[in-house]
């Protein structure tokens, strides 16, 4: 590489001062000099940096086709990835959704419950009021014929003339009361 050098130097060199024309003057031997140098340039390119600027291009390719797979699985595992989000999504949603409606049926069971048990009270209350009402009627009963065979006797005994106490008076004022309820 030195000696064409040194000789394309020596070649320019040579040429006479006062034979350099203008930009646009054709020279053969400057043109000869040139395409020799241009040549060589060309080779030595060839030889040694082409195939290191070849390795790096080449590196350069594998790298990307390298980064375009890994992207593509990154694609791929991020599809599976939101695939698997949306069925979970989905079963919470389902799961939320007959939570909801278990907690609508068990609330409804419970009021159910609540009324039941309201209507039960409210019928023994009733049921107990009516024995309670019945109770004292039957004693108001008992007390108005008590009073009435009281009265019965003490108005007997003034009509004629003695008192009327013994059991047997009583039983027969009782037994006409008690036909005279059989009647009506």
């Amino acid at each position: 590489m030195k000696p064409l050098l040194a000789l394309a130097l020596l070649a320019l060199s040579a040429t006479p001062a006062h034979a350099q024309g203008g930009p646009l003057t054709v020279e053969g031997g400057l043109m000869f000099w040139t395409i020799v140098i241009f040549a060589a340039l060309l080779f030595i390119l060839w030889k040694f940096a082409w195939p290191q600027i070849l390795g790096a291009v080449e590196a350069r390719e594998q790298a990307l086709e390298k980064q375009i797979a890994e992207a593509a699985e990154n694609r791929a595992e991020s599809a599976r990835v939101l695939e698997e989000q949306k069925k979970l999504l989905e079963e919470a949603r389902s799961k939320a959704h007959s939570i909801v409606s278990e907690a609508g049926a068990q609330g409804e069971r419970e009021r159910a419950l609540v009324l039941d048990k309201a209507r039960q009270e409210q019928e023994e209350l009733m049921a107990r009021a009516r024995r309670d009402i019945a109770a004292e009627r039957d004693r108001a009963v008992a007390d108005l014929r008590r009073e009435a065979v009281e009265l019965s006797l003490a108005a007997a005994g003034r009509l004629i003339g003695q008192r009327l106490e013994s059991d047997t008076d009583r039983k027969l004022v009782l037994d006409y009361l008690g036909s005279l309820e059989s009647q009506n």
